[in-house]
């Protein structure tokens, strides 16, 4: 049987409201950072998730280190419930999972980068020889 677990974190890291989208499945964790602009309601996150689901970026699988949950006492899953509502922040698996997706993209760009650049060196050399022939046609 599959265990599957979500939590949405929203915080405010200035000048924006982030929100932290961490999905676990099978003990294998991903994480989305979504940027919002003002502060947010439930029904504006409820309709970003609708609208833009497939459009979300979520990090590598790394693997998930905290150990199963049992059932809980309903007087302890409030306490629990209620001291999440008042931490700040993100978890630290999370956190790193961000970095990993970040550093992934940094990556991404820098080949892309150095790829256009290579292209448009060889853009220019061509362009170079092809005038060079053109002034040497044995004139």
């Amino acid at each position: 049987m599959q265990r599957i677990e979500s939590k949405l974190t929203v915080y405010f890291d200035e000048p924006f409201w982030v929100g932290v989208y961490e999905r676990s499945l099978d003990g294998k964790l991903e994480v989305c950072k979504i940027t919002f602009g003002a502060e947010p309601k439930d029904v504006e996150v409820y309709e970003y998730f609708l609208k833009n689901w497939q459009k979300l970026r979520f990090s590598l699988l790394i693997t998930d280190d905290t150990k199963q949950e049992v059932k809980i006492n309903p007087k302890r899953m409030r306490r629990a419930i209620k001291y999440q509502l008042e931490s700040i922040g993100i978890g630290t698996k999370s956190q790193q999972a961000l970095k990993l997706q970040q550093e992934a993209g940094k990556i991404a760009r820098k080949d892309k980068s150095l790829l256009q650049k290579e292209e448009e060196k060889q853009y220019k050399y061509e362009l170079k020889q092809q005038k060079r022939r053109e002034k040497h046609r044995g004139r």
